[in-house]
């Protein structure tokens, strides 16, 4: 076997392991988009819930509606949403300064 034929050999392996990540990270961006689109129509459910219910996930219909505006149609809206709901709680139960 000469080296060109061992260079050949290594090309066609290095290709092989190409395309199967080229498909792992199509697989992965094609979840990813998936998992937007889900919890984007959950975030349309939270708008039909009332103030209450709203106010016991700790978060406001204001902050639905912000979330939904902001985020593109792919785009993940619950990251918006968790984030308001820790600034929430963060300053809801804050503990007050020692004076």
């Amino acid at each position: 076997m000469s080296t060109t034929d061992c260079g050949t050999e290594l090309d066609l392996v290095h290709e092989e392991r190409g395309t199967q990540g080229r498909l792992a990270v199509v697989m992965l961006r094609t979840k990813s988009v998936w998992r937007a689109f889900r919890n984007r129509l959950a975030s349309n459910r939270l708008h039909d819930l009332d103030d209450r219910q709203l106010n016991d996930i700790g978060i406001t219909r204001h902050d639905v509606v912000m979330a939904l505006n902001r985020s593109g149609v792919l785009d993940d809206p619950s990251l918006l949403l968790s984030r308001s709901a820790r600034e929430r709680a963060r300053h809801r139960f804050a503990r007050p300064a020692n004076r």
